[in-house]
């Protein structure tokens, strides 16, 4: 015969105060975990999103990373000529041969340097990338003129429009702010792409973005840009680049990892410690039970239903705490390409449902100790018991 389940929740009401700060302390808990698990949703979320699932980039074989690779001027010139590439608004083909660099820049709170995503455009990238345009104008093609993402633009300084900034030998103006919805393009710079050359003596570029017309014709740019024994390059879809890009990203991993584990353990120790404190006050009760003919099986199952019901309220109480956190702008780096990463806490609903679920296991598990103990426990010995 099993124990109704208003015996636990009176329990728990009988013992309000007790329970309230052991929920309390599980939803501290609860909500750093939740703060780690929002750090690295944020930062992935943003990395993946970045990347078109259908505009294909194109870069040298092996290069890991658009900094460490190059595409010839001759190799672009064939691949805008390969069919099935979809047309720009002024009728040529949607072919981006883009150059990335890293700047050095001060960031607005320090003065420390950090390095920055610069990525320089022809009018086909800019026409590719669904950026907003918040603050200010475009750059001007042949210029130093520079178009800077918001979150650069809020943790940099000069980089305001009207504001000039220096790198190498050249002044960079800013002329206008966008906002890329979170994706990476939020951690850029972006400049004309032969200016950009021409200032750093570049005479390749580092990738070229293609969009396909359609599905059949974005398999027939892939077989043509593999099999052209000329290009000897590699090809894959924008989204699938920047899922690569997050094994950079190793650092925060670890730290969520080491984080979320001994918050686990901590909230399984402090469950366990609740629940042996219960079951002492409540010995006799269990003993008298016993002896009107619950089984073993019943008392334990009763008190592992009572401590998930304590550790679920803990990771309910833990999201309600970490709620604040949600949207907060911050940055790290990305040691792929060793640059600056911006990104919000995200805690969605599937953070949120993470973290219960692991209060709710780490519940059960806290719970499991003290429940065979109790059930264990001889019904004379129990009955014994003050």
């Amino acid at each position: 015969m099993a124990i109704p389940l208003k015996y636990n929740t009176g329990n728990l009401v009988a013992r309000r105060a007790s329970m309230l700060l052991t929920i309390l302390g599980i939803g501290v808990i609860n909500a750093v975990m939740l703060s780690m698990l929002a750090l690295w949703h944020g930062v992935k979320k943003t990395t993946i999103a970045s990347g078109s699932p259908t505009d294909l980039i194109v870069m040298r074989e092996s290069a890991e990373t658009e900094l460490s690779s190059w595409v010839t001027r001759e190799a672009y010139e064939i691949i805008r000529t390969i069919p099935g590439i979809a047309k720009a608004t002024n009728g040529q083909p949607l072919v981006s041969p883009e150059l990335v660099i890293l700047f050095k820049l001060p960031r607005r709170d320090s003065g420390n340097g950090s390095n920055v995503t610069v990525r320089g455009l022809t009018p086909a990238g800019l026409e590719m990338r669904a950026v907003k345009v918040i603050e200010g104008r475009v750059f001007k093609p042949g210029t130093s003129e520079v178009l800077v993402a918001k979150r650069i633009h809020d943790r940099f300084a000069n980089t305001s429009v009207g504001d000039t900034f220096h790198f190498g030998t050249t002044d960079y103006h800013a002329v206008g702010v966008f906002d890329a919805a979170g994706t990476a393009f939020d951690s850029e710079i972006w400049v004309d792409e032969s200016f950009l050359a021409s200032a750093r003596k570049r005479n390749a570029y580092s990738t070229v973005l293609v969009r396909p017309a359609d599905a059949a014709a974005s398999k027939q740019i892939v077989d043509a840009v593999r099999n052209d024994n000329r290009l000897k390059l590699q090809i894959k879809t924008e989204r699938k680049y920047y899922e690569e890009q997050t094994s950079g990203l190793f650092g925060i991993i670890i730290l969520v990892g080491f984080v979320t584990f001994f918050m686990v353990i901590g909230a399984i120790l402090g469950t366990m410690n609740t629940m042996f404190s219960a079951i002492a006050s409540r010995t006799r009760e269990l003993g008298t039970m016993r002896a009107l003919g619950f089984k073993r099986r019943a008392i334990l199952m009763s008190i592992v239903i009572e401590s998930a019901l304590v550790s679920l309220l803990g990771g309910v109480a833990g999201v309600l705490l970490a709620l604040p956190i949600n949207g907060i702008s911050t940055g790290t780096t990305n040691f792929r390409t060793f640059s600056e990463i911006a990104f919000n806490f995200r805690v969605d609903g599937s953070v949120a449902l993470t973290g219960i679920v692991i209060a709710l296991v780490a519940g059960v598990a806290g719970g499991l100790l003290p429940a065979v103990s109790a059930a264990r426990m001889p019904i004379t010995k129990a009955l014994r018991e003050i």
